[in-house]
């Protein structure tokens, strides 16, 4: 029995040994926010909200990389398979029915008439996050890979401060998360 316990963490040994993580050390990347609305002294982005219900809003972040170990083009390109998240402070409510759809149709002179009128319900208490979830990289340089998402905060919310989060797991498998804050005002 005690030989058998020696060969077996011998054999233990030298797999483990011979596991040696070999992982490659890939360059930082860093986020950088590059929002199309005014800034503050304080950093606070500012967006006036529009006189109907929701303002739509495209949101921009690059990932940089430096490339301190100037690989090959091509293991840069694993840049692009980095899913970043978003989330927001913020989210609204649906009430009874999402909307509603006009069925249209022409008459036999040719002119355009509604017909009916078909409400969609049933989504009443559903929660609308302000910000869609996720995105991926793509491309701009060399050392930059640009990021999308869109915001939608409604009417309601104005006077808040929303604050929205960007994070992500590098290719080193490490957790960044950035945030912005952004005001919402009313359009005067």
């Amino acid at each position: 029995m005690n030989k058998l316990i020696r060969n077996t963490l011998l054999a233990l040994s030298i797999f483990v040994i011979g596991c040696e993580d070999n992982q490659e050390i890939y360059d930082e990347i860093d986020l950088v926010y590059n929002i199309n609305l005014p800034v503050d002294d304080n950093g606070y982005y500012h967006m006036e909200l529009s006189d109907s219900w929701q303002t739509i809003q495209r949101l921009t972040a690059t990932l940089e990389s430096t490339h301190l170990n100037n690989r090959e083009y091509g293991e840069r390109d694993l840049v692009e398979t980095i899913k970043v998240y978003w989330e927001s402070s913020h989210y609204w409510v649906l009430g009874d029915t999402l909307g509603y759809i006009v069925k249209r149709g022409l008459t036999d002179d040719l002119e355009y008439v509604n017909y009916d009128t078909l409400y969609i319900w049933g989504f009443e208490g559903e929660s609308v996050p302000t910000v869609n979830g996720a995105s991926y990289p793509v491309n701009v340089n060399d050392d930059t890979w640009e990021v999308n998402t869109m915001t939608g905060p409604v009417s309601s919310m104005v006077g808040d401060t929303m604050t929205v989060w960007t994070y992500f797991w590098d290719l080193n498998y490490l957790y960044k998360e950035y945030s912005i804050g952004i005001i919402m005002e009313k359009n005067e």
